[in-house]
């Protein structure tokens, strides 16, 4: 005897937004919201937390001294659209002066920055890192760096279409985001 199959309808997630994720709280996670989803992932490993703090910290020192605008550290959210919201958090980010949110919002800011910092962890798959990237370059960054402490290289996107590949004995090049600043990749690793 055959039994009548009922038809169940697939849940529909249920959309968050960009305030919502600012009141949310998950102890020791690194949460984005990627159209209205969120996305939970584990902390980052020391090695990847290492090399992002002295890659922002030579940005930053830079920025400073030539006058050229702010460098955030890690997991600073950024609202880059809505409804429904996408918010990112890069392992760095630099805003050019004149871009500048005044006063800076408590929350995410709601921009694009200039440059983006990314640090490959081991768990990080390929699809999410580009998926990432075109997310960034979608709303306004201009130059994101792709850093792999693994492999010792980096990518370079631009907001043109164009990129590159960053070797060891390779330099990350602010270009006209940051101009004259040069990092060698020596001296994050």
């Amino acid at each position: 005897m055959m039994r009548d199959r009922q038809y169940v309808p697939a849940m529909t997630p249920t959309l968050v937004t960009a305030d919502q994720l600012e009141r949310l709280r998950l102890p020791d996670k690194h949460v984005e919201l990627v159209k209205g989803v969120l996305i939970v992932k584990e902390p980052a490993g020391y090695r990847h937390g290492a090399v992002a703090a002295r890659l922002a910290k030579v940005l930053m020192d830079y920025a400073d001294a030539q006058d050229l605008g702010q460098v955030v550290a890690a997991e600073t959210g950024f609202t880059l659209a809505t409804d429904p919201d996408t918010v990112r958090a890069p392992d760095a980010a630099f805003v050019r002066r004149e871009r500048l949110p005044d006063p800076p919002p408590a929350g995410f800011a709601r921009l694009a920055p200039d440059l983006v910092v990314e640090v490959l962890s081991p768990d990080d798959r390929p699809g999410e890192v580009l998926a990432k990237v075109a997310d960034w370059l979608s709303a306004g960054t201009r130059l994101v760096w792709v850093v792999d402490p693994a492999g010792r290289r980096a990518r370079v996107y631009r907001a043109d279409g164009s990129d590159a590949s960053v070797d060891t004995d390779g330099a990350l090049d602010g270009e006209d985001v940051v101009p004259g600043f040069t990092c060698k990749l020596s001296v994050i690793f």
